[in-house]
């Protein structure tokens, strides 16, 4: 059996590999802007066209924001939140995802978290009820998306899984479009404790069994809503 010959990367493909090392390794932090083109350019030591090449691979995959007249954002740590923005997918299939991942956090919280952990986990639950308290509209609905996603991000940072963590957090994105489409929909509950309240009583019980019974109970109750809301509207 012969082996292939080992072929050089491309330029561009090096310096994609670099930036993606600064972004993975946390050097360069999600939501932080990273260096201007011209330092980019002077520490890489490539053409400004090679550079450019680069930033629209890592921006395909998700992980940079070009913003024009303001600079170049870390939006991802992985390529993984770019490829579930580009699977599309309906509010079913990510209640699916999340019912695979979020029970198994919710218990591996409820062994794991420290103090601090569960006061940020409340703190988060304590925005998210002053935000329940809103009328619906466009905007409070997107304010509750962010709310509500934030407790679940807490959750699972509190379950000291970093891959398990990285997995969640790719999937917060479509965890946030999802909700705003269904907040404004008849029957969404926005107040039901399941998963929420009697998630964080049982961490802090370090009861990790009611824990994740609870995530899936509020999971299941929803996907039925919208099991039912669809079939309502096909019927129409």
């Amino acid at each position: 059996m012969s082996l292939d010959p080992i072929r050089q990367t491309s330029l561009s493909d090096q310096v994609v590999e670099r930036l993606r090392t600064e972004i993975v390794e946390g050097r360069w932090v999600v939501g932080e802007r990273i260096p201007p083109e011209p330092e980019l350019i002077a520490e890489l030591g490539v053409a400004r066209g090679t550079l450019r090449e680069a930033i629209r691979a890592l921006q395909y995959s998700g992980m940079l924001d070009v913003r024009r007249g303001d600079g170049t954002f870390v939006t991802a740590r992985s390529e993984v939140p770019g490829a579930l923005a580009r699977s599309g997918g309906t509010i079913g299939d990510v209640l699916e995802a999340r019912a695979a991942i979020e029970p198994q956090l919710a218990k591996l919280a409820a062994e794991r978290a420290d103090d601090d952990d569960i006061e940020r986990i409340a703190e988060a639950l304590e925005h998210r009820a002053f935000v329940s308290g809103e009328p619906v509209t466009r905007e409070n609905a997107e304010a509750w998306a962010r709310a509500d996603s934030a407790f679940h991000e807490e959750v699972a940072r509190a379950a000291h899984n970093p891959i398990l963590f990285e997995i969640y957090a790719a999937l917060l994105p479509r965890l946030r479009d999802s909700v705003e489409q269904a907040i404004a929909r008849d029957g969404f509950s926005r107040e039901d404790p399941r998963g929420h309240e009697e998630v964080l009583d049982a961490i802090r019980r370090r009861d990790a069994e009611a824990a994740g019974a609870s995530a899936s109970a509020n999971l299941a109750a929803t996907e039925r809503w919208d099991e039912a809301e669809r079939a309502g509207a096909a019927s129409r």
